[in-house]
């Protein structure tokens, strides 16, 4: 009998991975990778784990789930937003169940420990005259609302450099006023690959003439890279037009005061991962729609402007796309190696009536299909990084830095944590 080959552990594994090319499917595949990439990546760095629609009145009680751990997202009777670890302080019962839910205290279903929208324990019977209930408040999770997004982070040394994602996002949004807004849709699909490469399928749109035609309905493909060399006639004045309009708008914007350059914050040695930028929309130039025209005729925030273009928002768990008319969130949290939870979310202002300002259909659309084209890309890559034919092969210089980069950080956060 031959001699198994000793596995490579994480460390080796990616830092075997040639600059430029794709990562070796055991990264993908592993399940202690996958165990450490949860601790690493969703425990001690900042998440995306919601909105503030998802909790939009006083005892709303939004309960997520990662891994080993739950979330309980909560607005309190003063209108704040807050998190708790969703674990009773009596013997570890789960005070609530994945999902949505209105109550008027957090109740245990187990003893009836009973608890404020502040965390602390209000209510406990048996325990004696001694009891102090003071040292028995649920553990808060550190959080932050940016825009109308709720990030949180359950390690207790939280990276510092969310400052600089809100710092960058708050301006960025605050034209939308997207905290006055509600869900008009949203949609849970679970796709089978790694996280890794859900992230990667997003960070680059090489794919997306080949596979996403509702979505390139309203890109301008010039924005997500192109090959330079050897353009037709035809390709030249099309990159010609792509400078002139985007130029346009960007300077009819600017005058508005709107924030528009490219910033990113994704070199390896940052914690908090993000990219923003206000793209052209094509076409009629208003929204992510077939017709590239407003689904929704009551606009986000005071602007009469349809034409405000795509503020995107790209994090190591998410992606955001904010519109004149609308917004779609999407987060994922990593289920199994092979097995990635994606939600995403509709926002419309509050006030916006179906049937009446919107048509359902017409708003979500592009990304419904979008995210199912996603999650059947994802579901072929995955599958062929297991096979034993696959090698890693080259990125695109052009279309697909943004994945190179992405693995240079991924490799620097391990590394960082001792991996």
């Amino acid at each position: 009998m031959m001699p198994s080959t000793p596995e490579k552990t994480h460390s080796e594994l990616i830092r075997g991975r040639q600059p430029g090319r794709s990562m070796a499917g055991e990264l993908f595949g592993r399940q202690d990778v996958f165990e450490t990439d949860v601790d690493v990546f969703f425990n001690k760095h900042w998440i995306l784990v919601g909105v503030t629609a998802d909790v939009p009145e006083p005892g709303d009680v939004s309960t997520v789930d990662l891994g080993k751990a739950s979330i309980l997202v909560v607005r309190d009777d003063d209108d704040n937003i807050r998190a708790f670890r969703n674990v009773c302080r009596h013997r570890g019962a789960r005070l609530k169940e994945a999902g949505k839910s209105t109550v008027g205290m957090l109740v245990c279903p187990y003893h009836q420990w009973t608890y404020d929208f502040d965390g602390s324990l209000r209510h406990t019977t048996h325990m004696g005259p001694d009891f102090n209930h003071s040292c028995k408040s649920l553990r808060p999770v550190q959080l932050r609302v940016i825009g109308a997004l709720i990030f949180v982070c359950l390690s207790d040394e939280a990276p510092q450099d969310i400052a600089v994602l809100e710092e960058t996002m708050s301006p960025r949004f605050a034209p939308y006023h997207l905290q006055n807004t509600k869900i008009a849709h949203e949609s849970e699909i679970i796709e089978n690959g790694n996280w890794k490469l859900v992230i990667e399928n997003n960070r680059e749109c090489y794919h997306c003439g080949g596979t996403h035609p509702e979505l390139t309905a309203s890109f301008l493909p010039e924005d997500f890279g192109f090959c330079p060399d050897g353009l037709s006639e035809e390709s030249q004045r099309a990159l010609d037009d792509y400078y002139s309009r985007t130029a346009a708008a960007v300077a009819s914007w600017e005058q508005d005061g709107l924030i528009c350059d490219a910033f990113e914050h994704l070199s390896p040695d940052v914690m908090t991962n993000f990219r923003t930028q206000r793209l052209v929309i094509a076409g009629h130039g208003e929204s992510q729609t077939m017709d590239t025209k407003v689904a929704c005729t009551r606009l986000l925030g005071d602007s009469r402007r349809r034409d405000l273009g795509d503020t995107h928002l790209w994090t190591h768990n998410s992606w955001t796309h904010v519109m004149s008319d609308h917004a779609v969130v999407s987060y994922i949290i990593p289920l199994a190696p092979d097995k990635t939870l994606v939600r995403t979310k509709w926002l419309v202002h509050a006030d916006a009536v179906e049937g009446v300002d919107y048509k359902l259909s017409d708003l979500t659309e592009v990304w419904l299909a979008t995210n199912a084209q996603d999650a059947n890309l994802v579901s072929i890559s995955h599958r062929g990084t297991q096979d034993p034919g696959y090698t890693p092969g080259p990125y695109s210089p052009f279309t697909e830095s943004y994945i190179d980069g992405f693995a240079q950080w991924y490799s620097a956060r391990l590394a960082a944590h001792g991996i």
